[in-house]
């Protein structure tokens, strides 16, 4: 008897379901990307608990007649591509078909559409068709998903809880917002507003209808282009940092990506403007030809392949890093931090969303115009890059052993004299390391190490490593070298020190050797250690050629690990402290 039989349709569907639909969320994006699709721009989703209860998603779009109404839930019906070569040019978010009879075979659906001479209301429950009629005839289409995983109960037990279902869901539509700045999207669960954008177009507008003004305020616009690429966005200044990588938002062709690379770009182009394992807030939209993207690779289709990445990597790098470097990053000391914290209760972050949403609407129409004001100076008028090399500190004291008191024209700055230095030496020690033509000195007394035997052996063997940065080392005894020369750029009075933490590090490193990140340790461990430390009196002098150093620093703000440098008190947010103004 044989023992292989093909699967009824609607077995396949119900295999397919677990693939693409993996909780709540995952209906809601292929319902909304299907409205996308039908270029609706008005997008609204209903929930009930979190989706748990109830899915409802209603566009604007351009509906169906009721031939495509019942054709689109059957497996591999699409709209999107009809020729084998249509892979390769695909700008829909959708093009499968696997969608709605998936989401069918696990649910009940009801199906209203509409494109505004045909109108059709379909039934589903589990795969099989319930009832057939006429609807109303407002144009666009309305789908409502309720009893899901009814009949897989396996899947059933791995959905999360209301709190989790509802944030990934807010989540996944606040970067559905994000990548269609033209389309007005709105939320709900259980009938408390959660989300509304306006679907204005102006993509800093959208930033602020769902990050608020405390981070809308902090953004860098940037844009870019090679010849395969354009890249536009927004990027935050290094003071607004989150604690995952979530606020990461990159979109190719308006499509929500995961892509590592991406997010490694971005990364690197803050590295030391931030803590390692702090992450911005980033809108990267990135467009190119459909045939260099591949998104047929996943049934979510947020994994993609790109051809060209390492083009693509250099253009966001060098621009995020440019971009970064040509603004005034210095932080206002006064402005309310909580907003960077992650908060751990998702249903308390939802909560105050409901409860701030009175306040947002009586303040909406001032908001708006505020940014709308910022736009139009951004988009009329070339600004001039504003650098911290443009600032003129003058020290007036220490506080504390530790920060440095500066003032100018236009407040007063708090310097931590450590990170300041630490910065200074960073740089110095990366541009010396960075030269081919090495400067070295001659010991008329060698530096005598003493190292363990394992040691002595790993060293022996990257003796060319050392001597490549300046370091000529000879075998004198037992476990013992002889350090001949050094690079003229370590500190007078800390070589051997020096030497130690070089080799320290050599050893630490020994699995898969990377030279620019050794350099790059050497650099940030010798301007840690040679740095002033916290609690050490240094004099006026001093103090100003500390100053005059740190503004000519490529990145002036941060110390090498990431803390911030320099913090601002304006002269506006002294005078309200002091009631000398009341607004």
């Amino acid at each position: 008897m044989s023992k292989i039989a093909v699967m009824s349709e609607n077995l396949a569907n119900k295999i397919a379901a677990g693939e693409v639909i993996e909780k709540c969320s995952s209906i809601v994006k292929e319902l909304v990307e299907n409205s996308i699709d039908a270029h609706a721009s008005n997008i609204t989703i209903n929930l009930i608990k979190g989706g748990l209860s109830k899915i409802e998603v209603i566009d604007d779009g351009e509906g169906m007649d009721k031939t495509d109404a019942k054709l689109a839930f059957q497996r591999h019906a699409t709209s999107k591509i009809h020729r084998d070569e249509d892979l390769f040019f695909i700008n829909t978010m959708g093009f499968r078909g696997e969608a709605l009879p998936s989401i069918a075979s696990v649910s009940e659906v009801l199906l209203t559409t509409s494109d505004g001479q045909d109108s059709t209301e379909i039934h589903i429950k589990g795969g099989k068709l319930l009832s057939e009629q006429s609807g109303p005839l407002r144009v666009g289409t309305s789908i409502t998903v309720t009893n899901l995983f009814y009949n897989t109960p396996a899947r059933l037990k791995y959905l999360k809880s209301e709190n989790t279902e509802t944030y990934n869901s807010v989540n996944l539509v606040q970067k559905l917002a994000l990548a269609h700045p033209q389309i007005k999207f709105t939320l709900t669960n259980n009938n408390h507003l959660i989300l509304k954008t306006t679907g204005s177009n102006n993509l800093l507008k959208t930033i602020h209808e769902i990050y608020g003004l405390n981070i809308s305020n902090k953004m860098l616009e940037f844009k870019a282009s090679s010849n395969d690429f354009d890249i536009y966005g927004y990027i935050c200044k290094p003071e607004i940092l989150k604690s995952n990588k979530n606020d990461l938002n990159t979109f190719v062709n308006d499509r929500i990506v995961k892509n590592i690379e991406l997010n490694r770009a971005i990364n690197d182009a803050y590295y030391t403007y931030k803590p390692e394992g702090k992450y911005p807030v980033v809108i990267l939209k990135i467009n190119t030809d459909p045939t260099l993207v591949d998104v047929n690779i996943h049934p979510t289709k947020q994994d993609i392949k790109l051809s060209k990445i390492d083009d693509l990597y250099n253009l966001i790098y060098e621009t995020i890093k440019n971009t970064l470097y040509n603004n005034l990053l210095i932080p206002n000391a006064l402005k309310d931090q909580s907003v960077n914290i992650i908060k751990d209760n998702v249903l308390a972050e939802i909560v105050e969303k409901m409860a701030q949403t009175e306040t947002k609407e009586s303040v909406q129409t001032e908001l708006d115009f505020k940014i709308e004001e910022e736009n139009k100076e951004v988009t009329s008028e070339v600004i001039p890059n504003k650098s911290m090399k443009s600032l003129m500190l003058y020290p007036v004291g220490l506080a504390l052993g530790t920060y440095i008191i500066a003032e100018n024209d236009e407040g007063i700055y708090l310097i931590d004299q450590h990170a300041a230095q630490e910065r200074i030496n960073y740089e110095r020690y990366m541009k010396a390391l960075r030269e081919k033509s090495l400067s070295i000195t001659s010991l008329l007394i060698p530096i005598t190490l003493e190292l363990t035997a394992s040691d002595y052996l790993i060293i022996k063997e990257k003796l060319p490593i050392l001597q490549e940065i300046g370091i000529e080392m000879e075998e004198f005894g037992i476990n013992t070298y002889l350090v001949k020369t050094h690079p003229t750029w370590l500190k007078t009075g800390y070589e051997e020190e020096s030497i130690r933490k070089i080799i320290d590090l050599l050893i630490s490193g020994l699995n898969n050797f990377d030279p620019a990140k050794f350099n790059e340790k050497i650099a940030i461990t010798l301007a840690c250690k040679m740095s002033i430390k916290a609690n050490y009196h240094i004099s006026h002098e001093e103090q100003e050629e500390l100053l005059n150093e740190l503004v000519l620093c490529d990145n002036p703000y941060n110390c090498p690990h990431g803390r911030p440098t320099i913090i601002k008190f304006s002269i506006y947010d002294l005078e309200r402290m002091f009631k000398r103004v009341m607004n």
